[in-house]
């Protein structure tokens, strides 16, 4: 890993993914997420950028607005991330599904 890579946290990549994703503009994602509309474009864009970091409870209205776990937008792992961000898309029953799946690939490893 690059010492760039290690410096940059996950946020801002995270949250444009996000964002371009669902097919939002900055200052819509911002007003959804209760900015202030004439500042909502610029904040989010410092975000994205890595500018500045949003506080955990902004952090909480992006994520519930592009639908996506908190934990997405701090992942640094590419694959994880994507792994959280499916299951957050899934009903209780399939987590449930998925998670005995994942104990059973688990104990028949150990075996």
């Amino acid at each position: 890993m690059s010492e760039k890579t290690e410096r940059q946290p996950p946020l801002p990549k995270r949250l444009k993914e996000a964002r371009v994703s669902i097919g939002i503009p900055q200052k819509t994602l911002g007003i959804l997420a209760g900015i202030d509309e004439f500042s909502a474009s610029a904040r989010v864009n410092q975000y994205e950028k890595g500018k500045h970091a949003p506080d955990y409870a902004m952090v909480r209205r992006l994520a519930t607005v592009l639908k996506v776990p908190c934990s997405y937008l701090y992942e640094e792992n590419d694959d994880i991330a994507a792994m959280l961000r499916l299951y957050y898309q899934l009903n209780d029953d399939e987590r449930k599904q998925i998670f005995e799946k994942i104990i059973t690939m688990q104990l028949d490893s150990i075996k």
